[in-house]
């Protein structure tokens, strides 16, 4: 049996600077009442004029290249700016997917016209993009796709249904998983992907409601969609190939372990100003905070090796496996050591609010991206294989 590695990556010197002008400006935004923080806001909350904004600054689109529209930064820098909107609680949904990985795969397998259409678009924050990947009945379990794509003249035709599709109802495209070729004994051939467009004729797009009554997951029904070949993505048949590629962005990101560091920082916050909050409690927190540094260590160096041209999907399926188990860890703790009832109404920077929003949110943290069972399938079978 094989280890899995993570070497130690650094952040460029100017990074530092960076994150300077990342923080004053979303405490500028905070304080002009444009938005409130909140948790989990990397896919619940929609708000496309910040995400213009951000554009408009740079901040979206930081590794496309110049000729692109985008800023031909580092992966490095680019994880600087994230972290940074993550640890604010900003609202990120509208660009998020397709500033995470939408922007990479059409630089690694688009074609020219798409790379000119779509990634200046990408860049300003103006063009929104959702995942077809997670069917009804197959769960994360890629390779068992039943959506279907018939060749038709001048394109093909989609007849099927994704599940779990964050940012459907909102998003304007979203690259779809679907069999273009019959089943055969290799389950991983003969699967292709379309960037189809989510307005297109047939296309039917239903909200799936969370706990708290908002919706941003999606069900999306394909009722042979047309789609012209110059909207396949890469080569027809080498889908599998190109999405387990994509899943290590996906999956390793530092959205896979802070969605509810607001609710740490507010449980930090509360417990310091506990005369009698006690040795147990500071010791829980402070196991919390040491997991928290050691994943964003985890989470850098894939981001280091995916800027190198690696593939690490094992590492970036760790990534997410430890980090949403993580997440929902500093829920638990908060219950468990802070007297507070949680109250989705209370002010917005408390942590009663905070605790509500998190708990609702949580059931979702181990499904989507692929739900635990599936990466620790993965993780297991290159453990075998002698995969790093």
């Amino acid at each position: 049996m094989r280890d899995v590695r993570f070497p130690l990556a650094a952040l460029p010197p100017e990074a530092t600077s960076l994150r300077g002008e990342v923080r004053a400006f979303l405490q500028d935004e905070v304080a002009a009442g444009r938005w409130v923080p909140g948790v989990d806001t990397w896919l619940s909350g929609w708000d496309a004029a910040f995400s213009r904004r951000l554009g408009e600054r740079g901040w979206l689109g930081m590794t496309i290249p110049t000729e692109y529209g985008g800023q031909g930064r580092s992966a490095l820098e680019r994880y600087v700016v994230v972290e940074e909107l993550l640890a604010a609680g900003a609202p990120v949904a509208a660009h998020w997917i397709a500033d995470r990985q939408t922007g990479p795969s059409l630089l690694k397998h688009g074609s020219e016209e798409q790379r000119q259409f779509f990634l200046p678009r990408i860049a300003r924050g103006e063009c929104y993009f959702a995942i077809g990947m997670s069917e009804p009945d197959s769960g994360s379990d890629l390779a068992s796709v039943r959506t279907r794509a018939d060749r038709v003249e001048g394109g093909w035709r989609l007849t099927g249904t994704k599940v779990w599709t964050s940012g459907a109802h909102e998003a304007q495209w979203f690259f779809v998983l679907a069999r273009s070729e019959p089943l055969g004994e290799d389950r991983h051939a003969g699967l292709s992907q379309f960037v189809v467009d989510l307005h297109a004729a047939g296309v039917t797009v239903r909200p799936i409601q969370l706990l708290t009554g908002a919706a941003h997951f999606n069900e999306v029904v394909l009722d042979g969609v047309f789609v012209p070949d110059e909207r396949v993505l890469g080569a027809v048949g080498a889908g599998w190939r190109q999405v387990t590629a994509e899943l290590a962005f996906e999956r390793s990101g530092p959205e896979r372990f802070l969605s509810t560091y607001l609710l740490l920082a507010s449980l930090v916050g509360h417990l310091a100003r506990q005369a009698d909050a006690g040795a147990v409690a500071a010791a829980q927190v402070g196991a919390l905070v040491a997991r928290l540094m050691t994943l964003r260590e985890m989470s850098l160096s894939v981001a280091a090796a995916l800027a190198a041209g690696q593939a690490p999907a094992t590492q970036a399926a760790l990534v997410k496996d430890v980090g949403t188990r993580f997440e929902q860890e500093i829920i638990e703790a908060a219950h468990l050591v802070a007297a507070v009832e949680p109250d989705p109404d209370a002010a917005p920077d408390s942590l009663a609010r905070r605790l509500a929003h998190a708990t609702l949110h949580s059931p979702g943290f181990t499904l989507r991206g692929g739900t635990n069972e599936i990466l620790r399938g993965i993780v297991a079978r290159a453990l075998s294989a002698g995969e790093r």
